[in-house]
Formats: C-alpha cells, structure tokens, sequence
C-alpha cells in the first residue's frame, strides 16, 4: 500500500497522498464496526447477520452502527470495498502485470470472507457480476489500468488501450476466482490452471 508521509520545510508542508482505504470512501474510524462485521459474518453469513448484532459484537449502541449505515447491505458494501478492493489491488503491483493479476485471484480465493460468501451466500456476488461495477472491482481495475500503461511505458506490454486491456483481464480474472474450483478433477490440478492463466495473460499482453 501507499505509505502516508507528510514533507516539511520551513513553513511549508506537502500533504500525504490519500490512501486508497480514503479513496474508496472508507472511514478508518469505522474500522472496529466493519472488523465486527466481518466476525459475524465469518460465523453465521451474511443473511443472518444484523446491524443489531454487529453493534453487539462491537460493543457500541445500535445507533452508532445505524449513523454508519442505512442497513446491512451498505455495511456489506464497505466491507467488501476493505476487504478486496483496498487490498487486492495492492497485489497488481506484483512483478510483472500476469505476475500480478495471479496474485490477486490467489489472494481473492484465499480471502477467508470470500470463501465464506462462496459457501453460504453466493448470490451477493451476483450484481457485481451481471448488473454493476462494484467499488472493490473498480479499485482494482484502477490498479491493473495503471500498472499496464506502466508496462506500456516501459516496452513490456503490447500497444493498446490500457483501460480495455484491464477490463479483459478483470473479465477473465472473474471466472478464475469464482469457478476455478468447477475445473480441478484427477486429470487437470489448480497449478496447472493457474499455470496456463499466468501464460494465457502474458502472451495477451506481449509486445
């Protein structure tokens, strides 16, 4: 992640950089909430998971939570944004861009609330996946956006639009991350896959 420093000389003072978590409108202060969030869900899901409960879990009142958020699904929002978007983009910056989109589906897959989603409530991934572009998807595909026209610059990845090599790669990135499981049997292992994903975005992106 971006390192917050502040720069002074004399009376001058160069702001920090805004941190992605500020970009993406998360309040650290609501940091305890989204963590006793994320012990609910972890527990019970998503469905049966309350603004009650996480107010419990938190040891605050519910007005403190109900102040935050209208209702469970704009929590969820925050914590998905947190948990994925803030820090699965991070892993883009891994080597090189194929280094990169591989790391960030093995962090993704590996992410405890993600599993846990997959298994009791897949169907909240569903707007994100046929209707609307999430904030944890867009941090990410900001991430991608850049590190390619970096690559770009550097001679490593092939002419094109950066944005549209991006928004292929998330695409491909989807079905990896959710349905790579559907594809592992006795005769073809996860290695192999993600093998061939590494491959398969190298040689989309060289020159």
């Amino acid at each position: 992640m971006t390192s917050l420093r502040a720069t002074s000389s004399g009376a001058e003072r160069t702001a920090p950089p805004a941190s992605p978590r500020t970009n993406a409108g998360l309040d650290p202060r609501h940091d305890p909430f989204l963590d006793a969030a994320r012990a609910c869900i972890l527990d019970v899901g998503w469905r049966r998971t309350t603004l009650t409960e996480v107010a419990r879990r938190a040891g605050v009142s519910r007005m403190t939570i109900y102040r935050a958020w209208s209702d469970m699904a704009a929590l969820m929002a925050d914590l998905m944004t947190r948990e994925w978007g803030v820090v699965v983009a991070d892993a883009v910056g891994d080597g090189t861009v194929a280094d990169g989109v591989v790391s960030m589906i093995g962090l993704l897959r590996e992410n405890e609330l993600f599993v846990r989603i997959i298994e009791l409530d897949p169907e909240l991934l569903l707007p994100y996946l046929l209707t609307r572009r999430g904030r944890s998807q867009q941090a990410i595909l900001e991430a991608l956006t850049a590190r390619i026209a970096q690559g770009q610059g550097a001679g490593e990845v092939r002419p094109g639009d950066p944005g549209a090599l991006a928004r292929t790669l998330l695409l491909a990135g989807h079905g990896f991350a959710l349905s790579l499981g559907t594809m592992v049997d006795q005769d073809v292992s996860e290695a192999q896959l993600t093998e061939e994903l590494h491959e398969l975005v190298a040689r989309t992106l060289r020159p």
